[in-house]
């Protein structure tokens, strides 16, 4: 079994300390991962803050902390690097950009520097760009270096999520219809995962139209640029005939519709209900929940790094591959571009593809 040189890229809560919060089920923090795994073998970070680097080296032991991450990829000869950085380059707690002007986007400017200098593996962050300009170069470059790459929409790899994906493929609910989200959330930090679970549960068709709304309703953009993160609900339309929405409330629950049945990630991906059509009364039925095997959790993390590894050494695309990552992140741009359009559904691919939307 090989084992593989890792870095890390912004040595802050998901490339250190995020277990300390309880966010998950532990490991979730790459370091932590790493310590885990045995194909794994953490040796380096960066950081541009000298208090990240310090306790990091104390935390896990890694005395070969660096402030350019460059000097680290040539000194480390890594073969897989996470970046954990903020999405706009900001130190945290900036929660807006400083500017009209502003166009941080540091997820993007790192993947493409990463994939130009040779690194194999990516693991990044999310969202992996704020704008399509942006996206497009990344999706390029990844695939022009052949870069083996997931992102950090990570429910794509819980196994609740997967037995749910397992379900529906294997015909459990006839053919899925329509999928609602529920949980309110803001754009590029939430719906990026909940458009990307939507979209997985059903085999990611391609999207074939976006609407959607901002909160507050009269929420203007200006000059392509959207300075913090806002709230939104969306619908989405698959080429295929499934339609999604989102509703902005509960607790991170999808449900898939299908002409044989129900099924539903409830509780954030801790439970699983299915339903099927009861005994017919008259013209209709009643629902009738039917059992559904438990499924054991285990670290999601873990489970997207495990995939980066098998798709390197079996050379096939990985879960979450670059088209699927442009794919989903060009649907939650649209949804800004809907608003911005007084609702109206927006065809994909967008038109426009300069609107910046600031995120930390």
């Amino acid at each position: 079994m090989k084992t593989y040189r890792v870095g890390i890229v912004g040595l802050g809560r998901m490339g250190s300390t995020i277990d300390d919060e309880g966010h998950a089920i532990k490991p979730y923090a790459i370091a932590g991962c790493c310590q885990e795994m045995d194909q794994l073998e953490l040796v380096a970070g960066t950081d541009l803050q000298e208090d990240k680097r310090s306790a990091f080296t104390e935390r896990w032991g890694i005395e070969a902390v660096y402030e350019n991450y460059l000097e680290m990829v040539e000194k480390e000869h890594l073969d897989l690097v996470a970046i954990c950085t903020t999405a706009s380059g900001l130190f945290k707690p900036a929660n807006e950009a400083p500017d009209a002007s502003f166009r941080g986007d540091s997820h993007a400017d790192l993947t493409v520097s990463l994939s130009n200098a040779g690194v194999p593996m990516l693991y990044v962050e999310k969202a992996v760009a704020s704008s399509m300009v942006r996206m497009d170069e990344v999706r390029d470059t990844v695939k022009a270096n052949g870069t083996v790459f997931n992102s950090g929409v990570l429910r794509r790899f819980n196994e609740h999520y997967q037995a749910v994906k397992a379900a529906i493929d294997h015909g459990i609910i006839g053919e899925p219809k329509a999928v609602t989200h529920f949980a309110a959330s803001s754009l590029m930090h939430g719906h990026i995962h909940s458009i990307d679970t939507v979209s997985y549960l059903v085999g990611d068709p391609k999207i074939q139209s976006v609407r959607g709304e901002l909160q507050p309703l009269d929420t203007v953009i200006e000059n392509d640029h959207i300075a913090y993160d806002p709230r939104a609900t969306y619908q989405l339309m698959f080429e295929n005939g499934i339609y999604a929405a989102s509703i902005p409330m509960g607790q991170w629950e999808f449900e898939v519709l299908g002409t044989e049945g129900s099924i539903r990630s409830q509780n954030n991906g801790q439970a699983v209900l299915l339903r099927k059509p009861g005994e017919p009364i008259g013209k209709r039925f009643a629902w009738e929940t039917v059992p559904f095997d438990e499924v054991t959790a285990r670290s999601h993390v873990i489970t997207c790094l495990e995939d980066i590894i098998d798709a390197h050494e079996q050379d096939r695309p990985t879960l979450g591959q670059i088209d699927v990552t442009h794919h989903i992140t060009e649907a939650c741009i649209a949804v800004a571009e809907s608003h911005r359009a007084d609702g109206r559904w927006i065809d994909l691919p967008l038109s426009n593809r300069g609107l910046y939307i600031f995120h930390i």
